[in-house]
């Protein structure tokens, strides 16, 4: 299959999230995100406001994290920084599921705990990180169906600050354990199109990063060469 340059920006998080960023680096982030038209940009929670005045009207969602990055904050925290998020113009919220509840076995928590973003946040696109580099293959697949169970909208493989981030493998275990209509993001090491495109075949169908104007050259740059 053959993706245009619109199809493959409406695939990506332009993802704002290291700790080091100013004011200054988030406006020109977002500038960059409204550019390329991508699907959202994903920023720190103290951000939110200002990413989503510098997208109104673009056409690009404002989107944060919650829990962010370890996942170990209280269920009733984790939902007020959603409800806060929401206020302040988050259209999209990532959340860092309980790891250790979940390594520990404790389903009923793990999904307590992700539905107390969904319902605190009704409306919004929430998604379910899951820090792969830390679970084996049967947690993995308990959290893909917990977080549907629980009514997320995407399970995601990484915050991108964990050792590893999205692999085939992990693509394809993720896909293949929630219905047709959970989709799936990867993150953590998405940086080239091909890598990208190789993950869109495996079943993703979203995507964080960080090199969004690369990736989005690189096709167009391809296209233009082929004529298509």
């Amino acid at each position: 299959m053959t993706y245009t340059v619109a199809d493959v920006a409406k695939m990506i998080d332009h993802s704002l999230l290291r700790p080091e960023l100013t004011e200054k680096d988030v406006r020109a982030g977002c500038d960059l995100a409204a550019h390329y038209a991508v699907a959202s940009v994903c920023v720190k929670p103290c951000d939110v406001a200002l990413a989503a005045t510098r997208l109104d009207g673009t056409g690009v969602s404002a989107g944060t994290v919650v829990g962010f990055p370890h996942g170990s904050s209280s269920s009733s925290i984790k939902a007020a920084e959603a409800r806060a998020a929401v206020s302040d113009g988050a259209r999209e919220l990532d959340m860092v599921l309980n790891i250790g509840r979940l390594r520990g076995g404790d389903d009923e928590a793990v999904l307590a705990d992700i539905r107390a973003v969904v319902e605190a946040a009704p409306g919004i696109v929430v998604k379910v990180i899951f820090e792969n580099a830390y679970l084996t293959e049967d947690e993995k697949v308990r959290a893909c169906r917990l977080s549907e169970q629980a009514g997320a909208a995407y399970v995601k493989t990484s915050t991108g600050f964990a050792p590893g981030g999205a692999t085939l493998a992990d693509i394809r275990l993720m896909r293949a354990n929630v219905s047709e209509h959970v989709k799936v993001k990867a993150a953590g090491g998405v940086r080239t199109l091909d890598v990208l495109l190789e993950l869109t075949a495996a079943g993703a169908s979203r995507f964080g990063a960080t090199t969004t104007a690369a990736i989005l050259d690189d096709l167009a740059e391809r296209l233009a060469r082929t004529g298509v």
